[in-house]
């Protein structure tokens, strides 16, 4: 039976490094360097009008922004806010639910609670998953929530949600969801259980390893936050593709 290291390395491959077109994806994870925590958020275009966006830092927020404002038509599900902290708790995700979670958070309510509100993205014939990721930090060994809300295959207009409440992952370590599991018309949604996958090395190495796994042709931009022990807001570095 494969180990660790053997299923992460298949599945970084399979899913990221041969695939031209997982998507949208994020992975939360731990470091081999210190065992500190780190997210990993990136995005991917096939289009002109989806490849017009650059991610940006705001304190310890990312958000996306585009790079022409002059080519945005509907900015609603490609300007959004990526990532979002509070004390304690991160949330990454690929869409404005991450502002949902986010809010009910605040009023004392739950990421599950907040995400049954909202439906996977509108945007047919693809109807891209809605991935988000909740992660605490007030216990040594945190907790970690990954969902994802689809499409129904029998009535794609409805959404099925799905919530992985998952282990920590050891140490070098991380689990990630994407959008999709290829290329495709339409794209065809990710199927199956969030992958486990690589964090190897320094929060630039990491940076660097998913981003030359991914497409060259189709991805945009990535980002890694690093959160150091004791669960206090650390280092965002970003690398975009299209900077001007």
């Amino acid at each position: 039976m494969p180990g660790a290291e053997e299923i992460a390395a298949a599945q970084f491959e399979r899913h990221l490094k041969y695939n031209t077109y997982p998507g949208r994806g994020l992975v939360v994870g731990r470091s081999s360097m210190d065992a500190s925590w780190v997210i990993v958020y990136w995005i991917m275009g096939r289009s002109a009008r989806s490849r017009n966006r650059r991610l940006m830092a705001q304190g310890s927020t990312l958000r996306t922004e585009p790079v022409d404002p002059r080519l945005v038509d509907d900015p609603s599900l490609i300007i959004y806010e990526a990532m979002l902290d509070l004390p304690y708790t991160y949330l990454v995700g690929n869409g404005d639910q991450v502002r949902t979670a986010y809010d009910a958070l605040c009023a004392g309510g739950s990421f599950e609670a907040a995400l049954a509100t909202r439906e996977h993205e509108h945007d047919a014939p693809h109807n891209t998953p809605r991935i988000s990721a909740l992660l605490e930090t007030r216990t040594p060994s945190g907790r970690l929530t990954l969902s994802m809300l689809k499409a129904n295959p029998a009535d794609p207009h409805l959404t099925d949600r799905f919530f992985y409440r998952l282990a920590t992952p050891p140490t070098g370590f991380g689990v990630g969801l994407t959008t999709y599991r290829g290329d495709g018309e339409p794209l065809p949604a990710f199927e199956g259980d969030p992958l486990l996958l690589p964090c190897r090395g320094s929060v630039e190495a990491i940076l660097d390893t998913y981003w030359q796994a991914l497409d060259a042709d189709n991805r945009i931009a990535i980002a890694v936050k690093h959160i150091p022990e004791g669960g206090h807001p650390g280092r965002l570095i970003i690398h975009n593709r299209f900077a001007d």
